[in-house]
């Protein structure tokens, strides 16, 4: 199997749709003869022209609400905020207009709306260009979210958001945009609401999804004694409850790692949902860590201390697997 870069699974799954369907098209800021800020659209508006293949002005609220008028009106628009950050500049036209449009409109619209985000911290552009905001839109009715964390799953999720008929945000960790894994050939998808298992283990649930997942794997490294089964969710909502809860039935622990702060987050969330319906299953206290409750700084050694921590998963881990070792010892 070949391997290629994050950015360019993503290139591939757009061509592939523009190729596939000519309601697809693309708009925001420098896609078009830039290629875009992260090169994730470049050579496309050579292949595709310029009325399929964008750039814009510098304002999000304009390009957005073109999106959501053009769902409205059938066609199939994908845009990008160049920074998750930015997306403050156009709330309205995503949460009030294109999230709610096929209800209000009493399910006589659609809105197949793709909007691209990406994010992330460690990169030293400080505080408005460092968030992790998908906890407002998995907050918000209407949207599905979407965060891959490898190549593969860029490009499976992306094909499927497209093909979707309502709005999804595509969250992406720039820090991964090129990193290098295995993708096939061929036309695929990847469907929303399944997560993948990466790791089988008896002793421990990891749940985790984006620029956490490569965090969580060092964390194992240094704890080669614990039996960890890792879940990369990919898809936040909808959420693979099922897969979540057989892993915890089988480990009756579990540890949900996010790089958003853990308060009032998505592994509040999936606690509240395990409390629910696996609390008899449950051996331990359901865990969440979370990047810093903090504006990024621009100091990089003040930066670094809001980032996820191996070492910090690891102690959780052992914290949660104490007794059971214990137990195994007496």
């Amino acid at each position: 199997m070949r391997q290629i870069k994050y950015i360019d699974a993503v290139k591939e799954a757009l061509a592939e749709e523009m190729e596939r369907d000519e309601k697809v098209f693309i708009i925001a800021e420098d896609v078009g003869e830039y290629g875009g800020v992260w090169n994730e659209t470049r050579g496309l508006r050579e292949r595709f022209g310029d009325l399929r293949v964008k750039d814009t002005p510098i304002s999000e609220a304009g390009f957005t609400g073109l999106c959501v008028g053009a769902a409205m009106a059938g066609m199939r628009p994908v845009t990008e905020i160049m920074y998750m950050d930015f997306v403050t500049a156009c709330m309205d036209q995503l949460v009030n207009q294109g999230a709610k449009a096929d209800l209000m409109s009493g399910w006589q619209l659609s809105i197949p709306l793709t909007v691209i985000m990406p994010c992330g911290i460690g990169t030293r552009e400080a505080g408005q260009h460092s968030q992790f905001l998908e906890a407002w839109f998995l907050s918000a009715p209407g949207f599905k979210v979407v965060y891959p964390s490898n190549a593969y799953d860029a490009k499976g999720l992306m094909k499927t958001a497209i093909r979707e008929d309502s709005p999804v945000i595509f969250i992406e960790n720039r820090n991964m945009l090129y990193d290098v894994s295995q993708v096939p050939e061929g036309t695929w998808t990847v469907e929303f609401g399944k997560a993948c298992r990466l790791q089988a283990g008896n002793d421990i649930t990891l749940l985790t999804y984006g620029g956490a997942v490569p965090v969580v794997r060092s964390a194992i490294a240094l704890r080669p004694k614990i039996s960890c089964e890792v879940i990369d969710l990919r898809s936040l909502l909808p959420l693979d409850m099922e897969t979540i809860a057989k892993s915890i039935r089988k480990t009756g622990r579990v540890l949900i790692v996010h790089e958003a702060p853990a308060a009032f987050n998505m592994g509040a969330e999936i606690v509240r949902r395990v409390v629910e319906r696996c609390f008899d299953d449950l051996d331990a206290e359901p865990l969440v860590y979370g990047g810093g409750r903090s504006v990024a700084p621009f100091s990089g050694v003040l930066e670094d201390s809001l980032m996820l921590k191996p070492e910090a998963i690891a102690e959780l881990m052992d914290r949660l697997t104490y007794r059971r070792q214990q137990n195994n010892n007496a």
